[in-house]
């Protein structure tokens, strides 16, 4: 891989049509392709840097699902062997200290067991059950591991909020029983959660409550694993000195029992919303040291916020860390001495915000993080405070795994016009080198579309950041439809990754908009948070700014244009169609339409308890004028609509809010549930429903986008 060291030139879309990368040869994507896309995924270099493991995914057509196995290549080069069996799941791999064992999860019959290891050191043999420590933090000579976890405890109290097997039993607290046990199959609940996307309905919790804070634990290299606290408190993002002694931890600042934490947070959560209470910052976590042997912790430093990713310095003397003061602040990188003293900002004023954090042996940190809708890997020097930016380009990447020595590191990458594939490069990004070719021969096969990238001011001369995916076999001096993508979250965020769906329209003709409007990740956190209490105003108008100068462009057919959506940008895609009709046609997928009916039936009311500030009755203005069902009297644009029967995050009671007022006055509408499915169904539902859920997008916006539209029914 080649350096990059300065940042993408941000580019004004230009107004004139050009060819692009990918358009040549080759044939249009289709939905059943999807079968045969390969995805790569956590990537695990072995301690000596000789090899990496990785999972890799596959669809079994014939069959309806996903099977994973994990592959283990030779960083030197050559060829990707599996080493799993073919014949059962495994992923997620990693190594022991010492590289002799490759670690994964894996379910088997007859085993209980979610862990499995295979000997590296010697050639052959079959995989057995692994009950050694967990992935944690290494010490720096590998002979000592340490993480954070409860003991074990065998009770029902421990098992409320676990999916529910069937019957339900009385929960602790009620008041009502069953007349006859034997005959009540139905369920009772005395307290939330009831419900949770992909879990269904909860187990009750038969019993009082018992409280089971993480704990630290230890494992030498050929010892036993000791339990080395034993407190009413968790311990969080668990970090080993590098000569084993010490054991760095996150927890409640004074120390105070979880039961109590949680009672305090549960009566301000019963409060109205307040602005001075709830807005004001308090501190949740403090980091603090204990010895290797047990004994009383020392508080390192105590900081406004919260702290996470503890990386020791190789010398032992200071931590690295990611602190934030507050849900809304930004998240920097920081450096505090181990004896204690001044916590030093090493990220403070840049505008992007740090995810994972390593500090290498040659004393730089290496740390990954998005850069709008890319992401990249720099090194960071705490001396200085400079950032280099070693592997990083336009494209996504992913997972990055580092050698013990610090000398080199795999990670999965994504363009695009490339699925996913195994990379690995020297530390300083140089000598890259594309290890896996999984998904070549569907490469070789289909022009995947490309897309240029641009940015545009929007109101408050915000930068916004877009691309417009051209369709397959653009043909300048020709006039296209044009769809645009609103992601969901609405703290995700498109970028420059392979995406089916993009490729899914694109393959039918169709230019494809998609854009970061305020609110998405990877900008920094005045703008994830800009739209907080603002949903659908200042987000709404980047949305349509983008718009406005993909409508303008020679190439466009501004009277042929889509919009779509899941989940924020299914209520999004609802609320466009509600304020303008200049769009011929819309699907939702995920839809909210009524935030108080939303409020009441998903598994997620924290999310506007935050965003609108407070609960409906505390601020029901708010959730009254943002719920798209109050202007649905506007909404004449044809609508597709997608829903999963078991999607607790939106639940399919607004969904049928909006079909019904579309159906009653007379908007051609089409509602397509899906069993057996969640709030992923988009992502990780079954091959079948999620091929057939494109297949219906394309359908959609080529019947009412690529040619005049047949009379449909109301």
């Amino acid at each position: 891989m080649r350096a990059t060291i300065a940042l993408i030139v941000l580019l004004p879309l230009p107004l004139t049509a050009s060819p692009l990368a990918g358009q040549e040869g080759g044939r249009a994507f289709v939905p059943a392709d999807w079968h045969r896309v390969t995805t790569v995924s956590s990537p695990a270099m072995s301690p000596d840097g000789r090899r990496v493991a990785f999972t890799v995914t596959t669809v079994a057509d014939s069959q309806n699902k996903r099977h994973s196995e994990v592959w283990v290549a030779n960083t030197a080069g050559g060829d990707p062997v599996r080493f799993t069996s073919p014949g059962v799941e495994s992923s997620t791999p990693r190594w022991s200290a010492d590289g002799t064992l490759l670690i994964f999860s894996s379910t088997r019959p007859g085993s209980r067991s979610s862990n499995w290891a295979l000997r590296m050191d010697q050639a052959g043999g079959e995989a057995f059950e692994y009950d050694g420590p967990p992935a944690g933090s290494l010490s720096a000579d590998g002979k000592v591991t340490a993480w954070s976890e409860a003991a074990t405890v065998d009770s029902s109290a421990d098992r409320a909020g676990q999916p529910s097997s069937g019957r339900s039993r009385t929960p602790d607290g009620s008041i009502t029983t069953p007349v006859d046990p034997a005959r009540f199959d139905g369920r009772q609940y005395v307290e939330l959660p009831i419900k949770g996307n992909g879990r269904g309905f909860l187990t009750n919790r038969t019993e009082p409550r018992r409280w089971r804070p993480s704990q630290i634990w230890l494992q030498a290299a050929g010892g036993e694993k000791r339990m080395i606290t034993d407190t009413r408190y968790s311990h969080r993002s668990v970090a080993v000195s590098p000569d084993g002694k010490w054991v760095a931890f996150v927890a409640e600042p004074a120390l105070r029992p979880d039961s109590m934490v949680e009672a305090e947070d549960d009566s301000l959560a019963r409060l109205p919303y307040h602005a001075a209470r709830d807005e004001a910052p308090r501190n949740t976590e403090d980091i603090y040291l204990v010895s290797a042997s047990g004994g009383a912790p020392r508080k390192v430093a105590s900081i406004m916020g919260v702290e996470n990713n503890l990386a020791w310095s190789p010398d032992g003397s200071r931590i690295a860390f990611v602190r934030q003061e507050h849900r809304t602040a930004q998240q920097i990188l920081a450096v505090v001495p181990v004896a204690g003293g001044a916590v030093v900002d090493l990220t403070a004023g840049w505008q992007y915000e740090p995810a994972s954090v390593e500090w290498l042996r040659n004393g730089r940190i290496a740390m990954s993080a998005a850069i709008g809708g890319r992401t990249a890997v720099f090194m960071v020097d705490p001396a200085s405070k400079q950032r280099t930016e070693v592997v990083g380009g336009r494209r996504r990447v992913n997972g990055p795994s580092l050698d013990a020595g610090g000398t080199r590191m795999g990670y999965v990458a994504t363009s695009m016009t490339r699925p996913t594939e195994l990379f690995v490069a020297d530390i300083d990004g140089k000598n890259e080198r594309r290890v896996t070719s999984f998904n070549d021969r569907l490469n070789a096969e289909i022009a995947w579309a490309d897309a240029e990238r641009f940015t545009f001011k929007s109101v408050g001369d915000v930068e916004i950041e877009g691309w417009l995916m051209k369709p397959h076999g653009y043909q300048a001096g020709k006039k296209y439809p044009l769809t645009l993508y609103i992601h969901g979250g609405p703290h995700s965020a498109y970028g420059e990754n392979w995406f089916d769906e993009f490729q899914n329209l694109a393959g039918a003709g169709m230019m494809v908009l998609f854009t970061n409007p305020r609110g998405s990740s990877g900008y920094g956190a005045a703008f994830t948070y800009a739209t907080r209490g603002r949903w659908f105003a200042e987000d709404y108008q980047d949305l349509m700014k983008a718009v406005d100068i993909a409508a303008a462009r020679p190439d466009v057919d501004s009277t042929r244009m889509g919009v779509t959506g899941g989940s924020y940008g299914g209520v999004m895609t609802a609320w466009v169609t509600a304020k303008t009709d200049r769009f011929k046609a819309a699907q939702t997928d995920r839809m909210i339409s009524n935030w108080w009916s939303w409020y009441g039936t998903s598994d997620a009311q924290g999310l506007t308890e935050f965003e609108f500030y407070g609960k409906p009755w505390d601020n029901p203005a708010m959730y009254d004028s943002l719920s798209p069902i109050r202007y649905v009297r506007n909404v004449t644009t044809p609508t597709l609509m997608v829903q999963s029967e078991e999607d607790h995050r939106t639940p399919m009671t607004d969904a049928e809010q909006w079909f019904t007022a579309l159906k009653k006055q007379g908007t051609p509408v089409e509602l397509v549930r899906y069993p057996r499915s969640t709030h992923d169904l988009s992502r990780t539902g079954e091959p079948w429903l999620l091929v057939d859920r494109l297949g219906r997008l394309r359908q959609w916006f080529t019947h009412w986008l690529e040619a005049p539209p047949k009379e449909m029914t109301p």
